[in-house]
Formats: C-alpha cells, sequence, structure tokens
C-alpha cells in the first residue's frame, strides 16, 4: 500500500484527492493537513464518518507520495522539504507548471523560490507526457482550464493542421474552480442569475496552453483566451475554434481524433450522429454534467465548411480530470500501478 499525505486538505481540491484517494485499492492515507485543525466534516460534509484527523502541517511526516493543495508560494518550500525526505510530489497547484522562468515570474508576479525544482518538474497531462511522468519526482498539474484546451486540440496542432496563430479559447467555468475561498462572483446572489467574466485577456492558464501547443507543434502558437463563470458548480467547457489550412470534413477530423486518443482512457472522442431533422442540433457534443465528479474529458466537435472553422467542445471536472484525479492518475504511474486504478468511476445522470 501507498502512504500517501495531503497537504491542504481544507480546500476543494485538497478535498476531491481525498474523496477519491479514500477508496483507492492501494492507497493508505497516512494525514492530511489543515492550519485551523478540527474535523474533516467541517471542510467536507460529504467526508463524515472517515476517519481522517487533520493535522497541522508542521506535524507531516514522509510518504510515498505528498499531494499539495496550497497557495502558490507555499508549495515551493513545501516540494523541496519532502522531495529532500524521498517523496514523490503532486503539486496540485501552479508553481512548477512553466518552464520559462521570467514568464512565470511575470504571470505569477513573484519572485520564484525554488527554479532548479521548475526545471525538473514535468507537467501533468498523462496523454501527452506518460512516460516522463513515470520517471519523475515531481509533478506540476495543469490548470484545469488548460487541460481542456490543450486536451481538445492536441490533435490538430500535431498534424499541423490549423492556422496555430488564431487559436481562440472561450472557457466557461464552475465556481468550485475558484476554490473554497468566499469571493463574490462564487456567492450564489451574485452568480446565480449570471454570467461573470474575468481576467479576460492574459489569464494565467494561457501561458501553459501555448507551452504544451507549442511543444506539440515545434513552434510558437497563440492562443486568444478568455474565461468566464457560470452558474453551476463542477465542471469546465472550453470552446476552441481553430481555421484549417485546408478544407476537411467533420467526419475526417472525428476519424482524426479517434486515432489520437485511441489508446487514452480518460479521453473520450463524442462522436454521435448529428440528427438530420433536428431544429434544435445538441446531441453530437458533450455536456459538461457527464464527467462531474469524474476523471473523464469529453471531446466533441464540428465543422463550418462555409466559412472554413472548426469548432471543439472539450469538457471535464475543474476539480476531477481538471485537478485532483488527473493527479491520482499521475500518481498511478509515478508508482507503477495500473493508470485507471481507483478512477473508472462515471458521471452521475441526471
Amino acid at each position: 500500500m501507498l502512504k500517501v499525505g495531503i497537504m491542504g486538505a481544507s480546500g476543494y481540491m485538497g478535498g476531491e484527492a481525498l474523496r477519491v484517494l479514500l477508496d483507492h485499492p492501494e492507497v493508505k492515507v497516512a494525514w492530511a493537513t489543515s492550519r485551523q485543525g478540527g474535523s474533516i466534516a467541517d471542510f467536507h460534509p460529504n467526508l463524515f464518518g472517515a476517519e481522517i484527523a487533520l493535522i497541522h502541517p508542521d506535524k507531516a511526516t514522509p510518504c510515498d507520495v505528498v499531494f499539495l493543495a496550497l497557495p502558490t508560494k507555499e508549495s515551493i518550500p513545501v516540494a523541496a522539504r519532502f522531495l529532500e525526505q524521498g517523496c514523490k510530489v503532486i503539486d496540485l497547484g501552479a508553481a512548477f507548471r512553466l518552464s520559462d522562468r521570467k514568464t512565470w515570474e511575470s504571470v505569477y508576479d513573484q519572485m520564484h523560490g525554488n527554479w532548479s525544482l521548475a526545471e525538473q518538474a514535468v507537467y501533468g497531462i498523462p496523454e501527452l507526457h506518460r512516460d516522463a511522468i513515470r520517471a519523475a519526482s515531481l509533478i506540476a498539474n495543469p490548470g484545469c482550464f488548460s487541460s481542456a484546451a490543450v486536451l481538445g486540440l492536441a490533435p490538430l496542432v500535431k498534424e499541423q493542421l490549423i492556422d496555430e496563430r488564431r487559436i481562440v479559447v472561450d472557457g466557461l467555468s464552475g465556481t468550485a474552480g475558484g476554490g473554497a475561498e468566499l469571493a463574490r462572483p462564487a456567492h450564489h446572489a451574485e452568480i446565480g442569475n449570471n454570467l461573470v467574466p474575468y481576467n479576460v485577456v492574459g489569464h494565467r492558464h494561457t501561458f501553459e496552453m501555448e507551452q504544451e501547443l507549442g511543444l506539440l507543434a515545434g513552434k510558437k502558437v497563440a492562443v486568444h483566451f478568455t474565461p468566464t463563470y457560470v452558474p453551476i458548480v463542477r465542471g469546465i467547457l472550453d470552446l476552441c475554434h481553430v481555421f484549417p489550412n485546408k478544407p476537411i470534413k467533420r467526419d475526417a477530423v472525428l476519424e482524426l481524433y479517434r486515432a489520437f486518443y485511441r489508446n487514452e482512457p480518460f479521453v473520450m472522442v463524442y462522436d454521435l450522429p448529428k440528427e438530420q431533422a433536428a431544429a434544435w442540433q445538441y446531441k453530437p457534443y458533450p455536456w459538461v454534467s457527464a464527467v462531474a465528479g469524474t476523471n473523464y474529458c469529453f471531446i466533441g466537435l464540428d465543422v463550418d465548411e462555409a466559412r472554413q472553422r472548426i469548432v471543439i467542445f472539450s469538457v471535464l471536472d475543474s476539480i476531477g480530470k481538471g485537478g485532483a484525479q488527473v493527479g491520482i492518475e499521475n500518481m498511478n504511474l509515478m508508482c507503477g500501478l495500473e493508470r485507471t486504478t481507483g478512477l473508472l468511476r462515471r458521471g452521475l445522470h441526471p
């Protein structure tokens, strides 16, 4: 059994990691931390009855694997501490996601406290970096918008079928992605009958998208990304608009995606046929609710042949495949387990 610890278990990301790890057949949760103390049910009522004692971070002992669900600045020295103790570390935050120091320090408006760790960290999208993840000691878990966009666009970028300088991504996010701290846009009275755009240019996840898609393209790409909070709890929908270099049909694009993700257990190409007589065409496109609570990403698409545009719909759970659950997928790879262990639950319907 792997001994696993969770730093920062009182937040949504740490709580989701704990919820899934408690059912993982190869894991024993050794400890979970919170500076506030108290019962785990004080923060996560769904975990009432779980025998988890929240301890102060200073009392955390070495484990096989440590998950960090901490503020960015705090993650850096904590990661160094556990790595020095021989632990594998999966950072669920942003401390190690970017490979260029100047860009990271500009985006996060702070000096990085240990750039050598960022240089050794592996960006945790298993579909792109599976072998590197297996050999890694430190994983930089991707951002939720980034995961959806990169998975949604990877096949087209890899095959150089689109104009890589005109990639448009509109991201719709549930409020859980903003974390457990109280904020006006997440307040029910504000978001309940509303849509709230934020950081509409220069959002931090833009730089992750450009980094990972640029690696696939072998050259710089430009992603034009704007996010909006919507009145749901879990979930990301990235609507990606790209422009093909030559005419292409929907069936051909779907076949490309099926081939690209054929051996990827957690990416599902949503390839239902169109209903030719339907006045409201929605069946071929994935719903966010279908992946809530899971480690799956569903990808659907369509082609506007008249205007030469491809639109990709990429949906995932912002704290599932976009957060804690893909972190557990990475843990499985790092520790020589079957990649899907503990992660095959499907979404709820309705």
